[in-house]
């Protein structure tokens, strides 16, 4: 058994003991604000929204989302898709699209982190960063877990954190954060198209996800 395996099944096991002596707990957190109210011109990107199949919206258990499609005069298009979870502790847990993808055809080619560098306060995000192929398409996705407050670019971090705010805060809300961008010239300037548009989309979603 390997080391991360390890650390897997034990984090699996604190996750499951924690939401389970949290069940009794009612849970009224909601978004800031609905996401049918998320904008659609966001600086130079025009935006095209979307639904769920209605089969995935219930196995996902979302409160709420948006899913667009925004595209830019000179041609770049980026999918946003934010899902946002009012409780996790009755199975419906934020899903990680290395799990995901490669059920839908796509093949995960490379994974490291990005830093997007926020222009105007400074600040920076460090995001998860997949490399996909199907056949001759290649795509590069950016996502991360905005989940009370935090930034979490890890996805066995999120599940150690779900666990301490479960019994900290009495919360189990998250959102899950996801950006995706066909190659059509090169990776690095697909990334630097959802770079762009990462800097532009962040400072809406304060206004949407619970702090």
């Amino acid at each position: 058994m390997t080391y991360q395996r390890t650390i897997t099944i034990i984090i699996i096991m604190l996750v499951t003991a924690a939401l389970t002596g949290f069940a009794g707990h009612s849970e009224r957190i909601l978004p800031n604000r609905p996401f049918s109210e998320f904008p659609l011109e966001i600086g130079h990107w025009k935006g095209n929204t979307s639904e769920l199949d209605r089969k995935v919206y219930n196995i996902l258990g979302l409160e709420d989302y948006i899913l667009a499609d925004y595209r830019k005069n000179s041609g770049e298009t980026v999918s946003l898709y934010v899902g946002f979870y009012q409780s996790q502790k009755q199975g419906d847990i934020i899903h990680s699209p290395k799990n995901c993808m490669p059920g839908a055809g796509w093949k995960i080619m490379d994974t490291t982190i990005e830093t997007v560098a926020m222009a105007d306060t400074g600040k920076k995000i460090k995001t998860i960063k997949l490399l996909l192929q199907k056949g001759k398409e290649q795509q590069v996705v950016l996502y991360w877990f905005q989940s009370r407050g935090r930034i979490i670019y890890s996805e066995y971090m999120q599940k150690i954190w779900l666990v301490i705010d479960s019994v900290t805060k009495q919360r189990t809300d998250g959102s899950f954060v996801r950006l995706i961008s066909p190659v059509t010239v090169d990776e690095g300037e697909t990334i630097k198209v959802l770079k762009e548009f990462t800097k532009k989309v962040y400072p809406f979603l304060d206004e949407y996800i619970p702090s």
